[in-house]
């Protein structure tokens, strides 16, 4: 059977070599301070949102060379927030290559990260009002939703005692902050499939739904390493934090010492509260994964890519638990 697998590996060298291409250009106009470093920490990664519009728009019998740009264009949103992301979270690495800030200075990798932005609305421009509206609705909707992520754990601790942070929170976070991005590049493939307003809508919210389990597979993946260690710091449990208010059913006070820094160890009642997240997360994935396909319903044409489209939202949940 054809898999997402199969056909990432397939796009993905013309994928590449026109991403790598314009952040090429990108790059090298700014005079980076370590264009060889800083080109190999943004070139790495899966590429999957891209490859997401390329299947997409060959599902709905576009042409493949109409695809290309748009998935680029989401590539380069891709990594730009993750220049912004690492700096906000003062992360040294990514993808066990040095972060951006940490190769050009703060400052310098934010602007980066600005530049990038700017020319992904700028390529789609050039292409067309309805993907530049869908690119910058992105980029608006991801810069909101990094505004929701809590980075203070003792404001949240407070926050939290004062009953004024629910559910909703985690559904806004992954909404924004992955489900977006992966809804767009869904709806571009559509567009370069010069698809209608029904086909595009049913795309995006396809790509939603994949997205939104991402980022629940992510969570799910700390959730699993803090079981590991035992041991969880309080920044790590604020950013976990919108997860566990998801799903604890009412038992949320019992992050308040783990907030505060009183508690690192993963001891009872502790591990009482985080054991059964794993398999509440797991089903939550399954939920998302099956209305991604429930969006779409029978309204993508019979071809080839039927079954593709239709098997691809577990195949990638399924790439990332193994990378």
């Amino acid at each position: 059977m054809f898999t997402i697998r199969d056909y990432l590996e397939k796009v993905k060298p013309a994928l590449e070599s026109a991403f790598n291409r314009e952040l090429s250009g990108l790059i090298g106009n700014i005079k980076s301070k370590d264009t060889v470093s800083l080109m190999s920490t943004l070139e790495a990664g899966k590429k999957i949102r891209g490859c997401l519009s390329c299947m997409v728009n060959e599902a709905l019998g576009g042409a493949f060379e109409a695809a290309i740009p748009r998935a680029v264009a989401v590539e380069l949103i891709q990594a730009a927030t993750l220049i912004h992301d690492d700096f906000v979270d003062q992360d040294t690495l990514r993808r066990n290559r040095p972060a951006a800030w940490t190769l050009e200075g703060a400052r310098r990798a934010v602007l980066i990260g600005d530049v990038i932005f700017a020319a992904a609305i700028k390529m789609m421009n050039d292409i067309s009002r309805a993907d530049s509206e869908a690119v910058i609705h992105a980029i608006v909707q991801l810069s909101r939703g990094a505004l929701h992520e809590p980075l203070d754990p003792f404001a949240l601790s407070r926050e939290i005692e004062a009953n004024r942070l629910g559910r909703q929170l985690y559904e806004e976070i992954i909404h924004l902050k992955t489900g977006i991005l992966f809804g767009t590049a869904c709806e571009l493939g559509a567009i370069a499939a010069k698809a209608g307003s029904k086909m595009r809508k049913m795309s995006y919210r396809y790509g939603m739904r994949i997205g939104e389990a991402y980022q629940i597979a992510d969570d799910a993946k700390e959730v699993r390493q803090h079981l590991l260690t035992r041991s969880i710091q309080p920044e790590q449990m604020a950013a976990l934090a919108p997860a566990f208010l998801y799903f604890a059913n009412g038992k949320h006070l019992s992050l308040l010492p783990l907030l505060k820094g009183e508690s690192i160890g993963l001891n009872n009642p502790a591990l009482e509260f985080f054991g059964p997240m794993v398999d509440l997360m797991e089903n939550e994935i399954e939920q998302r994964l099956q209305s991604a396909v429930s969006e779409i319903g029978d309204y993508f044409p019979e071809n080839g890519y039927s079954v593709l489209i239709r098997e691809a939202p577990w195949d990638i949940i399924k790439m990332f638990k193994e990378s």
